[in-house]
């Protein structure tokens, strides 16, 4: 299982700190991700993590902007998204990685939390 929050509603250039609970699962065994999905629009992925935290992943869009981080110990992943954006509006899920190469896939998901940057 994987319960993600932290979202909510922020300014043009404000941040939020998303976090992931998982649970079920060995964690530190499985690279994990960040993905989000806009109103009207397909599923996108944002940011990854390799098991041990040791690479990290980001789409073009989020690059410098957002840093993917996690905790074993706390079976935790976090997303801080700083200097926030209209088009950042959109529900975020965490997601546990079948692939990491050539492209992340995401194996299971959470709920979802949503993310709303306007002004």
């Amino acid at each position: 299982q994987l319960q993600a929050s932290g979202g909510g509603l922020v300014q043009p250039g404000g941040s939020l700190r998303l976090s992931c609970a998982a649970s079920g699962f060995t964690f530190s065994r499985y690279d994990m991700a960040w993905f989000r999905q806009a109103p009207g629009k397909e599923r996108e992925f944002v940011a990854a993590i390799t098991w041990r935290g040791g690479i990290t992943l980001y789409s073009d869009s989020v690059k410098g902007r957002f840093t993917i981080s996690r905790e074993n110990a706390k079976n935790t992943v976090v997303l801080q998204m700083n200097s926030l954006k209209p088009e950042d509006t959109a529900k975020y899920y965490c997601s546990r990685l079948r692939q990491w190469a050539p492209t992340p896939l995401p194996g299971s998901w959470g709920q979802g939390t949503l993310v709303t940057v306007s002004s």
